[in-house]
């Protein structure tokens, strides 16, 4: 047997108890101040996270500072996108439905962003600003850049489009939510396992060809997991293809094009037998 062994089994059964217990003691005292410290913590990171928030005050001293200069066809974005709620209640009258619910901010030449927290709108990562204004949290950023010059769009020849295939209902034009964003878009839905082709017969092709789909409404995406998928071919040749995931939000694909009149197809599939009600939501535009 070892010393301390030897001496452990000398002591007295009352004074080993009271060893135990005062050791316990110890440990809880260490518990409850780990605790206290970690609850201090936590309402510290709390309080900063609110003071970082900008208040009422300071988004309408940003949204007057736009008003000044805002020009008709500016488009108004807010980032990061979950504080979008807070910068319509005070610009929402600058953000018209088309504006809203586009496809991407490729069409306009002058952007604002209105951000806090150091974000900024993921479609102008890299781009510098023109302007730059910081007001109690709120940072403003004006872009200025020459916008894309759009040919013809899914929208706006969806009229003359020749559709095929067993479809639940559509194709037809909507404002739809799609990723827990407006987007204005041509949506289908085909039936369970089947495809739906959308044939643009005329459509006039620049540079590049660039589109975006998903798929809509959020109580149906909750409901039915299976994704859909789309392709767009240009004179029978498949350019691009898209996997539609429920949590892929708004996807975007683009094909280089050769200028001049085309057929364009979407072709929009349901490939699982349980995709019922899958909205498949695009937007597709060509851009010299």
């Amino acid at each position: 047997m070892s010393p301390p062994e030897a001496r452990e089994a000398l002591r007295a059964p009352e004074e080993r108890e009271a060893l135990r217990a005062r050791a316990e003691d110890r440990r809880g005292a260490a518990l409850a101040a780990l605790l206290l410290a970690l609850a201090a913590w936590a309402a510290w990171t709390t309080a900063r996270a609110g003071a970082t928030v900008p208040g009422d005050d300071a988004w309408r001293r940003a949204a007057a500072e736009v008003r000044a200069s805002f020009r008709s066809g500016d488009l108004i974005e807010f980032a990061p996108p979950w504080i979008d709620p807070v910068g319509r209640l005070h610009l929402g009258d600058l953000i018209p439905l088309d504006a809203a619910g586009r496809m991407d901010d490729a069409r306009f030449g002058r952007v604002w962003v209105l951000s806090i927290r150091g974000a900024d709108a993921p479609e102008l990562a890299g781009a510098r600003p023109a302007l730059t204004r910081e007001l109690g949290g709120v940072t403003i950023r004006r872009y200025d850049r020459a916008p894309a010059v759009v040919l013809d769009d899914a929208a706006r020849a969806l009229p003359t489009a020749q559709t095929s295939g067993v479809r639940a209902r559509g194709p037809e034009l909507v404002l739809a939510e799609l990723g827990f964003t407006p987007r204005r878009c041509v949506q289908v839905v085909p039936a369970p396992g089947g495809a739906v082709t959308i044939a643009f017969p005329k459509f006039t092709l620049g540079a590049e060809l660039v589109g975006y789909a998903g798929l809509a409404d959020i109580f149906t995406r909750r409901d039915v997991r299976d994704p859909g998928e789309l392709e767009v071919r240009v004179n029978g040749e498949v350019v691009a293809r898209a996997r539609l995931g429920v949590d892929d939000g708004w996807v975007r694909f683009a094909a280089a094009t050769q200028p001049g009149p085309a057929e364009v197809t979407v072709v929009a599939r349901a490939p699982s037998p349980r995709a019922r009600d899958r909205l498949i939501c695009f937007a597709l535009e060509s851009r010299r």
